[in-house]
């Protein structure tokens, strides 16, 4: 009796002091995910009850040619991106790591546009990329180019967004960088004594040790490539319509129409069923991801 009692008094103590992160919790997580599953099934506009239509909204979602439109630029986009931030981030991480003078001060320069507001980097690079004005197309033309219609002509306005989201890949680049300090310094030398090159080392031994952090880096960037919003929200504002989509909605993407619907039109059970079927989008390809990632993620077991 008095060994339950000691356990029932400690059971209740860690329940205490668990009690402000599972009311958080609860509150903010749990129930808006369990309203948002409810509301996804309803006619619901926030300013009237909401109406039982059952799969009504995914039906008319499979209807919807704006809702293929955004989830083909976010495919689009995610593929692109995607590729690019792993490998600028691994070129990037090598030349950080060299031992150069200033080095502490090249790595600051790289990594200080990840910690300039979306939205302060987002204006600054619908200037840099206006077709009339901006510095990207006026350089282009000291070399003789002429520079594109960036956020005018549908064919070029995803490079704009995929080259304001590179913008801040030096956060990827300092966690490979931290990588790189972790691959043993002995094999190098092993490799260069029987003769390896460059990318041989890099193949045989830089990859195949930084290939779990690669992992990580793959799945953190699908899914944010998967739910941007921000860049191209800001590169398609204008100043008649804030929330635009761009020429021929070419910067329309999956996030940018569900918050259209939810906060312009006011389609709070048609966006409900988008964030849903987003996040089956998201598990799934998270899914494959990580079930590929058995070919070539090397770890102490493997």
């Amino acid at each position: 009796m008095r060994m339950t009692t000691i356990r029932r008094r400690r059971a209740l103590t860690g329940l205490a002091f668990a009690a402000p992160f599972l009311m958080g919790f609860a509150i903010f997580i749990a129930y808006p995910i369990g309203a948002s599953a409810f509301y996804s099934f309803t006619d619901f506009n926030l300013f009237q009850s909401p109406d039982w239509v059952g799969l009504q909204n995914y039906e008319r979602l499979a209807q919807d040619s704006s809702f293929w439109k955004a989830l083909a630029n976010t495919f689009v986009l995610t593929a692109t991106g995607v590729p690019l931030s792993i490998g600028i981030g691994i070129a990037g991480a090598h030349l950080l790591n060299l031992p150069v003078r200033g080095q502490p001060l090249f790595r600051a320069l790289v990594y200080l546009p990840t910690i300039v507001p979306v939205v302060v980097g987002g204006y600054l690079w619908r200037w840099m990329l206006n077709s009339q004005y901006g510095f990207i197309n006026y350089f282009l033309g000291l070399l003789g180019i002429t520079g594109p219609g960036w956020l005018v002509q549908p064919e070029w306005t995803k490079p704009a967004i995929v080259l304001m989201t590179l913008w801040t890949v030096g956060g990827t680049m300092i966690i490979y960088l931290a990588a790189l300090k972790d691959v043993p310094g002995e094999l190098y030398e092993a490799a260069e004594i029987d003769g390896a090159g460059p990318f041989s080392r890099f193949l045989h031994i830089t990859w195949p040790t930084i290939s779990p952090v690669t992992l990580f880096q793959v799945i953190v960037n699908v899914i944010a490539w998967l739910q941007i919003f921000t860049q191209p929200y800001l590169l398609a504002q204008t100043r008649l319509n804030n929330a635009s989509s761009g020429p021929g909605e070419s910067m329309l993407t999956y996030a940018m129409y569900l918050f259209q619907n939810a906060f312009s039109f006011l389609k709070m059970g048609y966006a409900s069923a988008m964030a849903w079927i987003l996040f089956l989008l998201t598990l799934a390809v998270t899914l494959v991801i990580l079930i590929g990632s058995r070919r070539w993620v090397h770890d102490g077991a493997r």
